[in-house]
């Protein structure tokens, strides 16, 4: 170990950091990372989706499980905690980083950096809180298998994917390792870091792909959502009536005066809440005005979370803003990590947010709201639609699902190195492919047991035990 010297701190050198993650393979070989059999699980999926669900909007619950029961791939994404549970049963290799927490393909996308460039990052926080690094890779992996296979694709062609992704996500890192910390923090993918990466290695049709989703992303903007969720009454916008994935206030609470009493809350609410933001964007904020609010239901995983949109206008009715005021519970990982130590969910996906992305938007921020049934409950706030980018999983073909694979492996490589030991992390993946075929592994053997999961939903729907509603 390094010794001080003139009073000064003292740190391990590269050398110990490297040997410490190299030693993180005794108790946890990368090989063993590939291990998962029904064998090791000690919670019932569909009793845990329960749980989850008796915390929600009852009326909005029975929307989640018919958008998971759609396929395979939809089931994925609504079963963080199931996954969680099923990964604490699984080898650890003890390497702490933050973690996204539900780090599949569709949780990654692009969206507008305060300097307005087009940046390709993780875009889902919900569930992030630190733990072991391996968590996020195995669940991106096990998307990309079940994406694969979504798509029609063979064996061979999943695991080049899947394996491809493994080994970016080792390489970037091992390139982190290499640089000062102030270096990772400042590295972000945009545009031209696609082309640079990827481009030569791409074919025309793919980059071109990419190239397309991101121009179609920079429309994709406040006045776009203006003309898609409000109309003019009276020169005044307020948000249209779309039951039940959009619903103005006055139409979820119907008892006299209740709807004024939540919007009141929920004003004050943001009022507050612009003491989580800087000075400058809450000068900015302040100069646009309070106009409507409605609940929208949101992604597969949240549906049956309170997420309300509220409207703002600056100058005239072309000058909208829209602030998404989404609820924050305790991350599906805290039970099998450690208790968060934020006393506001919405805070800790903020907070996690900032930690890992390159960018973060200009007015998140939380604060905790009342809840009409009493007590309190946690939200996070940013913007909605600032040049959102998602990829189309359903239309990709094997060439652009790697390079899209790779953009996400790349990402969450970067945002591990900013909260982890990028050297220590390195030491622990080395040079080999082991760590590369092990995820693959799981992947597979993880993507065997999803599909198991999404069947017994889909006859628990059959047989009446779970009630499921399209929601259109």
């Amino acid at each position: 170990m390094a010794t001080a010297r003139n009073g000064t701190d003292s740190f391990p050198t590269i050398a110990e950091r490297a040997a410490t993650g190299k030693a993180a393979r005794g108790a946890c070989p990368r090989s063993g990372l590939g291990q998962w059999s029904p064998t090791q699980r000690t919670q019932d999926p569909l009793a845990l989706l329960e749980e989850q669900g008796a915390t929600r909007v009852p009326e909005l619950v029975p929307i989640r499980y018919g958008r998971m029961a759609v396929s395979p791939f939809t089931y994925y994404r609504g079963a963080a905690l199931p996954m969680a549970a099923d990964l604490s049963t699984s080898p650890r290799s003890n390497i702490r980083v933050q973690l996204c927490g539900d780090a599949h393909l569709a949780n990654f996308g692009g969206f507008a950096s305060p300097e307005r460039d087009l940046l390709f990052d993780v875009n889902d926080f919900d569930e992030t809180h630190p733990g072991p690094f391996e968590w996020d890779v195995k669940r991106l992996a096990a998307s990309l298998e079940i994406a694969g296979r979504s798509r029609g694709f063979d064996a061979e062609v999943n695991q080049r994917i899947v394996v491809s992704a493994a080994r970016t996500y080792r390489e970037t890192i091992r390139a982190f390792s290499l640089q000062h910390k102030l270096d990772i923090w400042y590295a972000k993918l945009d545009v031209a870091g696609v082309q640079r990466l990827w481009g030569a290695d791409a074919g025309k049709a793919a980059l071109a792909g990419l190239q397309r989703a991101a121009s179609k992303a920079t429309t994709k903007d406040r006045l776009k959502a203006r003309d898609k969720l409000t109309r003019e009454v009276d020169g005044r916008l307020e948000f249209l009536s779309d039951p039940p994935l959009l619903v103005p206030i006055e139409e979820v609470f119907t008892e006299p005066g209740q709807a004024e009493q939540i919007e009141s809350s929920i004003r004050g609410a943001l009022t507050s809440y612009r003491r989580t933001i800087s000075p400058d964007r809450r000068a900015l904020l302040n100069t646009f005005h309070y106009v409507d609010t409605a609940r929208k239901v949101v992604g597969v995983g949240s549906v049956g979370t309170r997420c309300w949109l509220a409207l703002f206008v600056g100058g005239d009715n072309d000058d909208p803003l829209f602030l998404q005021i989404k609820q924050a519970e305790a991350s599906v990982l805290e039970r099998f990590t450690s208790k968060s130590t934020l006393h506001n969910h919405g805070q800790r996906v903020v907070e996690g947010q900032r930690i890992m992305q390159a960018a973060s938007d200009i007015f998140l921020g939380w604060q905790r709201l009342d809840a009409p049934e009493g007590g309190t409950r946690d939200f996070y706030v940013r913007q909605l639609w600032d040049w959102k980018f998602s990829a189309t999983i359903d239309t990709m073909e094997p060439e652009l699902l790697e390079i899209y694979a790779g953009m996400c492996a790349w990402t969450l490589a970067r945002a591990h190195a900013r909260s982890g030991d990028a050297v220590v992390l390195a030491g622990y993946l080395g040079n080999s492919t082991v760590f590369d075929r092990a995820i693959a592994d799981f992947a597979v053997a993880y993507a065997d047991q999803n599909e198991v999961d999404h069947r017994v939903l889909v006859d628990a729907i059959a047989d009446g035990r779970v009630v499921a509603e399209s929601g259109i």
